[in-house]
């Protein structure tokens, strides 16, 4: 079954919304410029407060990255998405995924903009380097630069066909960006993704979500598993 994330949860409300639905993880926003930033003592409560079969996730982007380690520790975090937006090489290569992550303990999920692998000479030639049990998935999504993620936009898909066929042979990839209930469906038919991940596609307003979003989401993924398994 696709992996299915709900991100930029702000308040337990919504997180228990997210379980019952039957989403596998869920993302709390440590990034300052985020509508959807959430601080270290709340997401500690929510998380005291989730099953320990749904994966917690911190997202980090620019200053945070320095601080993961020490709120990944006191928040309770399973795994850390991380927008590391300056770190694919000429060659294609990714590497110092340690110090990315530097609790080793947790997964790490490594986040880029979609246009920095859609070009012919990244296409087939990413080379991701971390310490062995840390790396988990590339998610690729549509923001960049001051707006890494959480843009509300989607990708062409059609496009990025051959760079996610290519990047699926030897890593798992999670799409983003943009995605709502009403079109991850075509999303995970054409890309046939690992996971997929949405937070503004299920919102009623930035840092809120609407129930019935976030469900009829989980719907139309596990409705695209079984039309394509």
């Amino acid at each position: 079954m696709t992996w299915v994330k709900i991100c930029g949860t702000t308040n337990l409300e919504d997180a228990l919304v997210a379980v019952e639905a039957g989403a596998d993880a869920v993302g709390f926003v440590f990034y300052e410029k985020s509508p959807r930033k959430i601080d270290v003592e709340t997401a500690r409560a929510i998380v005291k407060k989730l099953p320990e079969s749904v994966e917690k996730v911190g997202v980090f982007a620019g200053e945070s990255v320095a601080l993961a380690d020490e709120i990944v520790s006191r928040v309770v975090l399973d795994a850390l998405q991380v927008y590391p937006l300056s770190c694919v090489k000429s060659d294609g290569a990714i590497e110092n995924l340690g110090a990315m992550s530097p609790t080793r303990q947790r997964k790490l999920y490594l986040a880029l903009p979609i246009t920095s692998l859609v070009s012919e000479e990244h296409a087939v030639t990413l080379d991701v380097k971390g310490p062995e049990g840390v790396f988990m998935a590339l998610l690729l999504d549509s923001g960049g630069g001051q707006r890494p993620g959480g843009t509300g936009v989607t990708f062409d898909w059609n496009k990025a066909v051959p760079a996610v066929a290519s990047l699926s042979r030897t890593q798992n990839v999670v799409i983003a960006g943009g995605l709502t209930p009403g079109n991850v469906g075509d999303a995970i038919n054409i890309l046939q993704p690992w996971g997929v991940d949405v937070a503004s596609g299920v919102e009623a307003k930035p840092g809120k979500k609407d129930p019935e979003k976030v469900r009829a989401f989980v719907r139309a993924v596990r409705d695209a598993d079984r039309k394509t398994s």
